[in-house]
């Protein structure tokens, strides 16, 4: 089972991870059994979210751009980050995960390699 969460500002994805006003988690066993909002802890760093993400169960982020200097905490916390994905409501981007059909858009992997 997979818990996707993705960070929500006025109902689309949010531009940068972690400035979000909630994270919409979907449960997925093949399809979608869940859907929830989740509000962020008012006390939380950025440097937690991957831990507290961790807590939530959540197993993947979809995210449009994230400080390079946290993707090191996703990969301790063994949370898949789908980087660079465009901005759209939760719902076209779950259904896009769960057919496969995720695109990046590949300037910021470069952005956040340099």
């Amino acid at each position: 089972m997979k818990r996707v969460a993705i960070p929500i500002v006025n109902n689309q994805l949010s531009e940068n991870f972690g400035e979000c006003n909630y994270y919409t988690i979907f449960e997925i066993d093949k399809k979608i059994k869940s859907a929830k909002t989740t509000l962020l802890p008012d006390s939380i760093t950025l440097q937690e979210l991957p831990s507290w993400l961790k807590k939530e169960g959540v197993t993947d982020v979809v995210t449009y751009k994230v400080n390079r200097l946290i993707i090191n905490l996703f990969v301790a916390e063994k949370i898949n980050l789908f980087l660079g994905i465009a901005i759209d409501t939760p719902e076209k981007i779950i259904d896009d995960y769960m057919q496969g059909k995720l695109v990046s858009d590949g300037k910021i992997i470069l952005e956040l390699t340099q």
